[in-house]
């Protein structure tokens, strides 16, 4: 529950004590972008401050716009994430292949790193919730369930971000991971219906996980960077074969 992560406030009692902890829990990552956060009266009582404290402290926060607040629906954390690309840079992305060739090029050093830190200095908790990443990958990819193991492998990557605990790492991977949310880059329906694939890309996955379970950081940047290469290698195969059918299509069109 998002309650639970609040601590009280024991000296100092003020709004800027209120706001320095739900900055750093945005910062951190640990509140995400549309979290809501409890209402007035919870958080006063988590934070043992007033509730006039607890709204000063929210007011400031919109102003600062990290937080945003619905008449008569609450207050979330806003779009702390944001577009790193304007759209009209996005739609020229969109036309030219090339572009996502850069992008998992990108993917494949950064993703490298975070491994290698999340090996280094994932804690007990970061690895519980990896493994449980993890279980639910597997539960979706017998059932055969394409949009849930998508979803579970961003979340998969996202969750190594986070254990490699640097901000900066952190937020650069959940704006390269939105852009892939979005369709930015390339459709991964395709990279998912090539034969075999789903099957790789699991054992691509544990690999990783694997190497981080055990503090090898060597072998966890290695076996992100082979993943990103494998999910590069397959995109252009698939592409190649969508252009295949689509191409005898219009043969088969043209003389029948």
């Amino acid at each position: 529950m998002v309650s639970e992560i609040f601590s009280s406030i024991d000296q100092g009692r003020t709004a800027d004590a209120v706001i320095d902890q739900i900055e750093m829990l945005i910062l951190q990552g640990v509140l995400k972008v549309a979290d809501r956060l409890p209402g007035e009266r919870e958080l006063a009582n988590h934070l043992k401050v007033s509730r006039p404290i607890v709204r000063e402290a929210i007011k400031t926060l919109e102003e600062r716009g990290l937080l945003l607040s619905r008449h008569g629906g609450g207050t979330f954390v806003a779009d702390v994430i944001g577009q790193i690309f304007s759209q009209p840079i996005l739609d020229l992305i969109a036309r030219h292949r090339s572009a996502a060739y850069d992008y998992l090029e990108y993917r494949r050093e950064i993703e490298g790193v975070a491994a290698s830190f999340a090996a280094q200095r994932a804690t007990a908790a970061d690895k519980a919730l990896l493994g449980g990443i993890i279980d639910r990958m597997k539960s979706a990819h017998g059932e055969s369930d394409f949009d849930h193991e998508a979803a579970l492998d961003v979340e998969f990557h996202s969750t190594i971000g986070e254990c490699a605990h640097n901000t900066i790492l952190l937020h650069t991977l959940r704006s390269c991971y939105r852009l892939l949310s979005d369709g930015v880059f390339f459709n991964r329906a395709l990279v998912y219906a090539q034969s075999g694939t789903r099957e790789q890309l699991l054992n691509q996955h544990l690999a990783i996980y694997d190497a981080i379970i055990d503090g090898d950081a060597d072998k966890a940047k290695q076996a992100a960077e082979y993943h990103m290469e494998y999910v590069a290698e397959t995109m252009q195969q698939a592409e190649r074969a969508d252009d295949w059918e689509r191409i005898s299509e219009l043969r088969r069109r043209q003389r029948s």
